[in-house]
């Protein structure tokens, strides 16, 4: 039996797909041996009732915002369903990207706490210490208080509350890339939305497909996607933590064979190191798998088919690689392709790109030739156009401009924040700070609009210098950004910050250089490479190029 989700509200579809026979594999340091543990989905489901009786008995009810920190294993997905088995929002808390920056983390897991009224704040036990309780704070429960021992539930002391579409189901925080984070506004009505568009337009069938992720817990791609999917359907999971991957990339394509995974989704970074991981592996199995959604940063074409060519003898189909376009504002997922399709990519102009903001198709062959991945269309309960940013006029097929979003899942606002929810809309539809253009109903985004390098009046797109420095020998893979500066005279020029292991660091200067003025004509005014692990990124893991070039400005980035 599998769930058939109608309903505007998670705990209903909680309670579904709890009488089907999907399972949650946690995998690693997610499970609690080490290994694999696997709990059906209607086991959880009675282990979080016990820990929502126990939540309860705590004040926690209807209306109330719950914060939740911890590393992603068994508890801490219990935790996030007892929290909206309670009535209550989850606010998840990013945990620290590197471990030099815990008292960063520390200021900010404090300031977003206080910020979002949380009454109570969960967290495991290993993270405790690093919170130091201050007067008027909610209270720190660990997650072990709550449910000692899973045999020891007494889900029967849980009251259920009404089915409230309205009421707020998550509080997420923005990652923070381009501004400081703002906590999105999503209820259980535009969650429920965009699940059942991410059911309808990856063509989900939960008594078939399977789903592995080792994403974050507390990034919209990895709470709503990875597990409020799963958890609210049925489908079977295998859930790993982020740190496992980056230990290991291997191990993500090792668990799509094990387990017979279908379904899948990592930013273009990951898939660049799975490929490197595919080369070096043998006797996998992954013709099962057909969504590979690459999401959350700007997709590289040649670095797609990289993954693409080196999956090619462990049996992976072309078609499964899905490059999507979504965002915390909409919930989660705007934009998808049709699975099966592959890797589509629009071919430009890019001297026309850069100076006319428009984007004229062309030959493959042509001069000035740039491919473009095409991200698919708007979901079946969202619209999106593409406006002249300062006008706010509609812009025709092929113009480059601000998108804009509406429909069923967009977020009602940024909680307590009424300035930066006035700044977001526009006549009803959300600005979403990107630039884009549509070509045959499908989306295409050139970058973020605070990103933009203007050189000589060519607007240069950070991402398109970065792709040409992330794949090169000693320069590490998705560690790479690229900014413009002015100087006193004001003549903008571009810089390049890359983290480097390699000892001779000229040579790979040299292959910068190179790389970046046969990309896009010019070269950069100053490359610097940096330490591993420093360049600045989100707690997604999104990279701060506002940040860098704040660092760089003062003189802050460590060197090699």
């Amino acid at each position: 039996m599998r769930a058939n989700p109608t309903s505007h509200s998670l705990i209903t579809r909680i309670e579904q797909a709890a009488d089907t026979d999907g399972s949650i594999r946690f995998l690693c340091s997610a499970a609690g041996n080490g290994t694999v543990e696997e709990v059906p989905w209607g086991r959880l489901h009675d282990e979080a009732m016990a820990m929502a009786a126990g939540l309860q008995a705590r004040g926690v009810g209807p209306g109330s915002h719950v914060a939740i920190l911890g590393p992603t294993t068994r508890p801490l997905v219990t935790a996030i369903e007892a929290t909206w088995l309670c009535g209550a929002g989850a606010v998840m808390m990013p945990l620290p990207m590197r471990l030099a920056s815990i008292d960063e983390f520390v200021r900010q897991t404090r300031a977003r706490i206080l910020a979002s009224d949380a009454v109570a704040v969960l967290i495991d036990g290993q993270l405790a210490e690093f919170l130091d309780p201050q007067p008027g704070d909610p209270p720190i429960i660990r997650l072990d208080e709550l449910v000692p021992g899973w045999g020891h539930c007494r889900a029967n002391r849980y009251v259920r509350p009404a089915d409230d579409p309205d009421a707020l189901a998550i509080l997420q925080y923005t990652s923070g890339s381009t501004s400081d984070p703002k906590g999105v506004m999503l209820p259980h009505r535009a969650v429920c939305a965009n699940l059942d568009a991410i059911v309808r337009g990856g063509q989900i069938d939960p008594g078939i497909d399977v789903g592995v992720s080792g994403l974050p817990l507390y990034h919209d791609m990895g709470l709503i996607g990875v597990l409020a999917t799963p958890m609210t359907t049925g489908l079977d999971l295998a859930l790993s933590s982020p740190q496992d991957f980056l230990a290991a990339p291997s191990r993500w394509m090792e668990w799509m064979s094990e387990f017979g995974g279908t379904v899948t989704a990592g930013p273009n970074f990951s898939y660049v190191l799975a490929a490197r991981s595919l080369a070096r592996m043998s006797n996998l199995d992954l013709s099962a798998w057909r969504i590979a959604l690459n999401g959350a940063e700007p997709v590289d074409p040649a670095g797609v088919e990289r993954f693409v060519e080196a999956g090619r003898a462990h049996h992976l189909d072309p078609g499964a690689v899905f490059p999507a376009f979504g965002m915390a504002e909409a919930t989660l997922a705007v934009t998808f392709p049709q699975p099966g399709a592959g890797l589509e990519t629009d071919i430009v102009d890019a001297r026309v790109l850069e100076h006319e903001r428009y984007a004229p198709a062309v030959s493959g062959d042509a001069a000035d030739a740039r491919r473009m991945a095409r991200l698919g269309r708007p979901m079946y309960n969202l619209e999106i156009r593409v406006v002249d940013e300062t006008s706010g006029a509609v812009l025709g097929e092929r113009a480059v401009g601000e998108l804009e979003i509406r429909g069923e899942s967009v977020t009602t606002g940024y909680y307590r924040n009424a300035a930066a929810t006035d700044a977001v809309f526009h006549d009803g539809w959300l600005r979403t700070g990107d630039l884009a253009y549509q070509t045959d109903g499908e989306l295409v985004v050139c970058g973020r609009i605070k990103d933009v390098i203007i050189l000589g009046g060519r607007n240069v797109y950070p991402q398109d210098v970065e792709r040409a420095v992330n794949d090169l020998d000693g320069v590490r893979a998705g560690n790479v950004i690229a900014f413009g500066t002015t100087s006193k005279r004001g003549r903008e020029s571009l810089v390049v910050v890359a983290e480097t292991k390699e000892a001779g660091v000229a040579a790979v200067r040299d292959a910068i250089k190179d790389a970046v003025y046969n990309s896009v004509g010019l070269p950069p005014a100053d490359i610097v490479l940096v330490q591993p692990g420093t360049l600045p990124k989100t707690s997604s893991g999104k990279l701060q190029r506002s940040l860098c070039k704040q660092n760089y400005t003062n003189g802050d980035l460590l060197a090699v």
